[in-house]
């Protein structure tokens, strides 16, 4: 059974940062690109970050360039978002998401898998 997990959401107040993981299990995504999406209450969820599967390119939603920085470890099966200078209009749920196929991100990325979602809350 795949699985991604996401761990590492919590409060903090703005300006501060913190890292987001996301452990995937079942099955290996080394050759998959994977992604971060964010929804806030009352939104519709929202693109964040991708990085695609060898881990040479990302992208970025605008709102978060300069601050956030995705990463990946596909030795331990794992992706991670380390948000810096963290702003309240950040408070969201952040979620993992794999899809199935390996890229150079040309297009905008789509998950394939999804997370069960980390609560992140930046307060004022």
């Amino acid at each position: 059974q795949v699985q991604l997990v996401e761990s590492g959401g919590g409060l903090v107040q703005a300006g501060g940062s913190l890292r987001l993981s996301c452990a995937a299990s079942g099955r290996t995504f080394s050759r998959n690109d994977m992604g971060w999406f964010r929804q806030a209450p009352g939104k519709e969820r929202e693109f964040v970050a991708a990085i695609n599967w060898s881990g040479i390119i990302t992208t970025y939603a605008d709102s978060v360039k300069g601050r956030f920085t995705i990463s990946r470890d596909n030795a331990k099966n794992t992706l991670y978002l380390q948000m810096n200078s963290l702003k309240p209009e950040d408070t969201a749920v952040y979620y993992c998401a794999a899809a199935n196929r390996a890229s150079l991100l040309s297009k905008p990325f789509t998950g394939d898998y999804w997370g069960q979602g980390t609560q992140v809350t930046v307060s004022s």
